[in-house]
Formats: structure tokens, C-alpha cells, sequence
């Protein structure tokens, strides 16, 4: 049976990313915390500690980890180069974000120069990029849908699944290496205000809705504005916003946050 180390098994993606190898491989998630639980392996990513104990005998590697730090995007890119330095001849996965080539936000060229660096390893890789999940959307909306009054920014976002982001990684991790492969996106290109409208609806919640003109100015912003973060030719995701709201609310009995 393969042997695959994930990176950010705890994360949003990685979690489900887990869920869906386990029935197909043998997993392990990397950590860098004590008391470890069953199935991860010691690591860090930052100092290279643990890691090629943490590769020993493994077959691929889904790199899913991410600092997410926007003040020092820089670490994204050390750690993944510690990490290739480690891995080798291993083939590696990525996750990456649709539009990292033409939006010069800091975290995205983080991104972007990962991809880089893992191209130029010498060894076997694959990127899939992504749109936005559903998951990030909703945590950018709950807050502002506190007050009576929804100040929405009207910009243009395509969340997708993470669940069905998962299943494609797992297909890939344990395929033939295959280079930068086709974007993936959601299967609806709509506003922000659009998709509080049915947050509000899904939640019960009774707030005016009122669009914000972005107008900020600068290249990045731009490209958002251009659309550079979508992936309309590539809508592959099935499970709408609203559909995934209502899963969460079928679960646990609401979506709202508390104030």
C-alpha cells in the first residue's frame, strides 16, 4: 500500500484531504506538536527537525501546509524548500490558489514562488490551484453581518468545496505526477453581496445588505477586479455556497457565529 506523508493534516483541506486517503493509503500527517495523535509523525517544517524521520519509507507527499502569515509570506516559501530539501526523489503535490501568477498580493507570490521551487526541484511534482473555499467565504462574511446594516464589498469570488477539493487531491496524490494541471474552481462566479444575501437566509437572519464599491487603488486590487482570481472555464465543483451552508446547518442547527 502507498505510504503518503501529508503536510497540514489539520488544516481545512488537509483534514479532508486525510479522511479521503486513509481508505486508499497509508497516511501520515505531519506535526510538530507533543502527544501526538494516532497516525502523525513528529516534524517541523520550520527547522527541518524530525523531517527525514518523517519521510522514511513514505512513497508521495501532499504538501498542504501554510503559514498563512500575511506579514511574512516569506515562510511559506522556507518551508517548502525545507521540506524539498528532505524529500527526495518523492513525488509532490501542491495546493495552490488560482491567480497567484497575476496577483501581486505578498501570500500570493508566496505561493507563486513555492510552485517555482518546486518545479525546479528535479523531482516529480504536481500543482492543482484553486478558487476560494466555501469555508473562507463564510468566515469573512459572519462578522460582517453582525451589525444591522451588512456593509458588503461588491467584488466577484467562486468558492469551491473543500470536501470536493480533497477528492481531486487524493486522485492526484496517488496518480502519475503531472505537473501544473488544470485549475480548479466552484460551480457558481457570483458577488459577495450575492452570497450574504444567502448566508442571511440560511442563518435567519434579518440584515439590510448594502454593496461597498471597491475602489482601492493599486495592481492588486486590479487584477481582483479583472477577475484574476477566478477560474470560469474551469467550474468543476458541484456543491454551491448555499448548499453547503445548509449541510452545516443540517449538522449542527445554525451557521451564525456568536457575537
Amino acid at each position: 500500500m502507498t505510504r503518503v506523508l501529508v503536510t497540514g493534516g489539520t488544516g481545512v483541506l488537509g483534514r479532508a484531504l486525510v479522511e479521503r486517503l486513509k481508505e486508499r493509503a497509508e497516511v501520515r500527517v505531519l506535526s510538530r506538536r507533543e502527544g501526538l495523535p494516532t497516525g502523525s509523525v513528529r516534524g517541523d517544517l520550520e527547522s527541518g527537525t524530525g523531517l527525514a524521520q518523517a519521510l522514511d519509507g513514505v512513497d508521495a507527499i501532499a504538501h498542504c501546509a501554510t503559514s498563512a502569515d500575511y506579514r511574512h509570506p516569506e515562510r511559506d516559501v522556507a518551508q517548502t524548500r525545507r521540506l524539498l530539501a528532505e524529500r527526495g526523489d518523492r513525488p509532490l503535490t501542491y495546493i495552490s490558489i488560482v491567480g497567484v501568477d497575476r496577483i501581486p498580493f505578498g501570500y500570493y507570490r508566496a505561493k507563486l514562488n513555492s510552485e517555482l521551487a518546486i518545479a525546479q526541484s528535479g523531482a516529480p511534482w504536481t500543482v492543482l490551484r484553486t478558487t476560494q473555499f466555501h469555508d473562507l467565504v463564510l468566515r469573512f462574511l459572519r462578522p460582517i453581518a453582525r451589525p444591522p446594516v451588512a456593509l458588503v464589498p461588491n467584488l466577484t469570488v467562486q468558492p469551491v468545496d473543500v470536501g470536493e477539493v480533497a477528492d481531486r487531491m487524493a486522485d492526484l496524490v496517488l496518480g502519475e505526477p503531472a505537473g501544473r494541471v488544470p485549475d480548479m474552481g466552484g460551480p457558481e462566479v457570483t458577488s459577495l453581496p450575492e452570497l450574504m444575501r444567502t448566508y442571511l437566509s440560511v442563518a435567519g437572519l434579518q440584515r439590510r445588505v448594502l454593496r461597498v464599491p471597491v475602489r482601492l487603488p493599486g495592481r492588486t486590487m486590479a487584477a481582483f477586479r479583472d477577475g484574476a482570481h477566478l477560474s470560469p472555464d474551469h467550474a468543476d465543483g458541484h456543491v454551491t455556497f448555499a448548499e453547503y451552508l445548509e449541510r452545516l446547518r443540517q449538522a449542527d442547527g445554525t451557521i451564525s457565529s456568536p457575537y
